[in-house]
């Protein structure tokens, strides 16, 4: 794999959310007070951010800041009745993936995938599905043990918080990856993110509508410089579109990292694809964008959750 030397510069262009925030109702204000997390509501979804930036992590040699793809979450959104749907992603080291998992299995919660997202990362990380029903207080309790286990680990070092540095002059052109791929991005320190939902498929579990904020997305991030850049992501796919997209990816010399599942028992199954490439930004962009293009060609089968 072809390494880029240095990720640097904090990106100064941002778009606004598409998704307009809304005022937190106030169980889910306590799942954040239980939780000891912070988070936002929107698109009727709560999502608790799990952040790793206790970790150093580094790609190919190369240091990676956390939104690059090591900041975890947890979602809730309503379905029937009083019933919530929780679904999330936690970012482990090794060493906490079983201790995590007993924990989350112990409180009656599921455990829906554990995966990488990365070769050659350092220390090794994993990703633990998490899966749950019930109402907000009860998710909360059931989850808190497990996510205090995340971080705790005596086992390897943990980062000294970064000092706050001035921002440097943008180095990516941020407008322009946008054009390439079609859609605007959010930035996030040095990342740039582009998150596109795969509204077509109407997934539902119990009621709650199963969209971008609870899992149901595609998406890559990007750091480094216009002619040096490092790009990351996630293709929410149907099993039609697998071998498309892994074909576009290659073609582009984007490597692919991982295909797998996040969810049990959907119908039709979703299957997530995790890739990363180094290059110029606009051709990694361009890259994406190929793969992008072959998801949601057809009309897509009834969705639902069983």
């Amino acid at each position: 794999m072809k390494r880029f030397l240095t990720i640097c510069g904090v990106l100064s262009l941002s778009f606004a959310s598409a998704v307009q925030a809304q005022d937190i109702p106030a169980e889910y204000q306590q799942v954040l007070t239980a939780l000891g997390k912070q988070g936002d509501y929107k698109a009727n979804v709560l999502k608790v951010n799990i952040p790793r930036s206790d970790l150093t992590v580094t790609v190919a040699s190369v240091k990676t800041p956390t939104p690059f793809g090591f900041g975890g979450w947890v979602a809730m959104t309503k379905g029937t009745g009083a019933m919530n749907v929780m679904m999330g992603d936690l970012v482990l080291t090794q060493d906490e993936v079983n201790p995590v998992m007993s924990a989350l299995l112990d409180n009656g919660l599921d455990v829906t995938a554990v995966h990488n997202h990365f070769f050659w990362e350092e220390p090794r990380i994993f990703y633990m599905h998490v899966h749950g029903h019930g109402a907000p207080a009860d998710l909360a309790r059931k989850l808190k043990p497990a996510l205090d286990l995340i971080g705790k680990g005596a086992s390897r070092p943990t980062a000294a918080p970064a000092a706050p540095a001035a921002a440097p002059a943008p180095t990516m052109d941020t407008a322009k990856l946008a054009q390439i791929v079609g859609t605007s991005g959010e930035q996030s320190g040095t990342v740039y993110k582009i998150t596109i939902g795969r509204d077509d498929l109407k997934l539902t579990e119990m009621g709650a509508p199963i969209n971008a904020r609870m899992g149901l997305n595609t998406w890559a991030a990007f750091v480094g410089t216009n002619d040096n850049a490092a790009v990351a992501g996630d293709v929410a796919m149907l099993a039609n579109e697998v071998q498309p997209v892994l074909k576009a990816l290659r073609k582009n010399g984007i490597d692919v990292v991982a295909i797998h599942h996040h969810m049990t028992g959907t119908q039709p199954t979703i299957y997530f694809l995790h890739y990363w490439g180094t290059g110029p930004a606009d051709k990694l962009a361009t890259a994406f964008k190929a793969a992008l293009s072959e998801t949601g060609k057809a009309k897509a089968p009834p969705a639902t959750k069983q």
